[in-house]
């Protein structure tokens, strides 16, 4: 039989000389490269450094002649290091239970010494075929994912994940986004609340219109009606001219009501009924301004909670949350950790013009076990710190001062009296101490929920 180097590359591994000469004196008619190995603690070496089509493997080394548990454990080795070899097992002592165990075990066929030189060639033609499809088709389902992947990183640049958490929040955005559905988002702090309120405004049908945003818990209750609902000149000590609100700002655009959490139940009142009557009336003015909104809620508190203790009311709930988008925080897709990484080290080498500049395998191992209690503000925070006070063009474990093992922050070695600083400090500690449950965190503290929140605003944490 003559295959005309039809086969690829092949490694043998067999502990008798005699036969991988004969093997080889064989194949090297048929392949375009054969290889010959004797000591099987090689393997991972040669496999290190070549690629071959198909491995010919012994079953029995020096320890023990016929149970072939020395040829499972190279096998599950091989395996191990590339899931898509392509191994044959060959054995003096080969029975069909012994052949049946290979099979389960991941060989692609099983062989018995002495081999019939067609059988044996005509097993791994077959085998370096079956090899050749798999490659095939796995190519086929790499460039599926890659145009699936590419197609989301197209139509949602301003949001970076690919995990399936964050293609979970893709779909309800595709599903929601056009209708003038409310939507309430709710997440931790520095999970990107605004990120998907801008998300759903662009691909709206007011995608055309403005978008503005309204910090809630900046908003003090004496300016609440002014700085909503607008006021006329003269309504009050320092309205000096006419001003439009945020209602009337948004109209027919997006309005986005961030930290919603923080209003007290007079202003919830009174954000209710504008929402319901669809219409304001700025401070000083007894006529009514019809407007025509999209309303974007978002907190990071526990509005359902809230109801329950009656601090949020719950028809202002049910009003805000047509559609709900829970973000998680980042220690639930870690795996978009990398992705993140590499836009926050490319934003900021170029703002800071450090040349070109990476995080190295070890580190990102390192930032993915870290619990990350300010989420993606935290991420970016420590990596522009990194790229500012690094001296290299790879980002290592030490360029993160909190990193240690088991991604604990690193204490300071010198004593700060500073307030902001120890109230900063106290504060990471005792969300550590809790797992990033804020909380236990907050009852820990002697705060209140809102009053810690604040406070992790005001730190960047």
């Amino acid at each position: 039989m003559k295959l005309d180097k039809e086969l690829g590359k092949i490694l043998i591994i067999d502990d008798d000389e005699d036969v991988l000469l004969a093997a080889k004196m064989l194949l090297k008619r048929h392949a375009k490269e054969v290889t010959i190995e004797k000591n099987p603690k090689k393997i991972p070496f040669l496999l290190n450094n070549y690629e071959y089509d198909v491995i010919l493997l012994d079953m029995n080394f020096s320890q023990d002649i016929t149970s072939g548990k020395e040829g499972f454990f190279w096998l599950e080795q091989i395996l191990e290091k590339d899931p898509s070899a392509v191994v044959i097992l060959i054995t003096a002592f080969g029975d069909v239970e012994t052949a049946v165990k290979a099979l389960k075990e991941g060989a692609t066929d099983f062989v018995l010494k002495p081999w019939q030189n067609d059988k044996l060639i005509a097993t791994l033609a077959a085998a370096e075929k079956l090899k050749k499809t798999q490659k095939a088709e796995g190519g086929k389902k790499a460039r599926i994912g890659k145009q699936l992947r590419e197609t989301v990183r197209h139509n949602y640049k301003d949001i970076i994940g690919e995990s399936q958490a964050m293609q979970d929040i893709f779909s309800i955005i595709d599903k929601v986004a056009e209708t003038d559905a409310n939507v309430l988002i709710l997440g931790e702090n520095g999970t990107g609340k605004e990120v998907i309120a801008k998300a759903l405004h662009d691909r709206s049908r007011r995608k055309e219109n403005v978008f503005v945003n309204v910090d809630m818990g900046a908003v003090t209750e004496s300016l609440f009606e002014s700085e909503l609902f607008g006021h006329k000149k003269g309504s009050f000590t320092d309205a000096k001219d006419d001003r439009i609100g945020r209602f009337e700002a948004a109209n027919s655009g997006t309005l986005f009501l961030d930290e919603i959490g923080n209003l007290g139940m007079p202003l919830q009142s009174k954000l209710l009924t504008a929402l319901q009557r669809r219409e304001i009336t700025p401070v000083g003015s007894n006529r009514p301004v019809n407007v025509d909104i999209r309303l974007i809620a978002a907190t990071n508190m526990p509005l359902y909670d809230m109801v329950q203790t009656n601090t949020f009311r719950q028809d202002l709930l049910y009003r805000i949350n047509t559609v709900e988008i829970h973000l998680p925080p980042l220690r639930k897709r870690l795996e978009d950790i990398p992705l993140l990484a590499e836009h926050f080290v490319k934003t900021y080498t170029e703002k800071y013009q450090k040349g070109t500049m990476k995080i190295g395998s070890s580190t990102l191992g390192k930032l993915k076990k870290y619990a990350w209690p300010g989420n993606i503000r935290e991420l970016q925070h420590a990596i522009e710190r990194a790229i500012i006070m690094s001296d290299s063009d790879t980002l290592k474990p030490e360029d993160f001062f909190f990193l240690q093992q088991g991604g604990e922050y690193e204490e300071s070695a010198e004593e700060s009296f500073n307030l902001d600083e120890v109230e900063r400090n106290v504060i990471r500690k005792a969300i550590r101490k809790h797992n990033g449950n804020i909380s236990k965190a907050a009852k820990e503290l002697g705060l209140t929920r809102a009053s810690l929140y604040r406070r992790l605003e005001k730190h960047g944490l």
